[in-house]
């Protein structure tokens, strides 16, 4: 377990390709992070990348060059990650999210990243979405 805080950010368009270079960030950081149990990695990761995907395939704006950041954050006791787009804000309630049904194409992604971690939040702040992650190192 890391004893000092593990930081990592990106700052990328909002095209598919971006999510290669969150993969490369994770794995960068997780090196520095230290040792976190596997479910616990596993659900943190899952959830950042299905936002990541949700802001990547859903997110809507007035220009064609959109851009977010992302913030992720260790110290000994949490795991954070925190996404900022311009895209217009989403109509969603993340208390209504759930699993679709298995016959569904689509509608898993933010049901999952709800079940890898402890929360997930999102708020609008000024023209920017703010994605929160958060989860206790196990």
């Amino acid at each position: 377990m890391t004893e000092s805080e593990a930081r990592r950010s990106l700052d990328a368009a909002v095209v598919p390709a971006s999510l290669d270079a969150i993969f490369d960030l994770l794995a960068e950081w997780w090196e520095e992070v230290g040792e976190v149990a596997p479910m616990t990695r596993f659900g943190f990761e899952t959830a950042v990348i299905e936002i990541a995907g949700n802001i990547v395939e859903h997110s809507r704006g007035e220009s064609d060059e959109r851009r977010f950041t992302l913030d992720l954050f260790a110290d000994a006791q949490t795991l954070s990650a925190t996404f900022r787009d311009d895209g217009d804000p989403p109509l969603l309630d993340l208390a209504t999210v759930h699993m679709a049904d298995a016959d569904e194409e689509s509608g898993r992604g933010l049901a999952l990243a709800n079940a890898g971690v402890d929360d997930v939040g999102l708020r609008r702040e000024g023209d920017r979405n703010v994605w929160t992650l958060e989860t206790r190192r196990e």
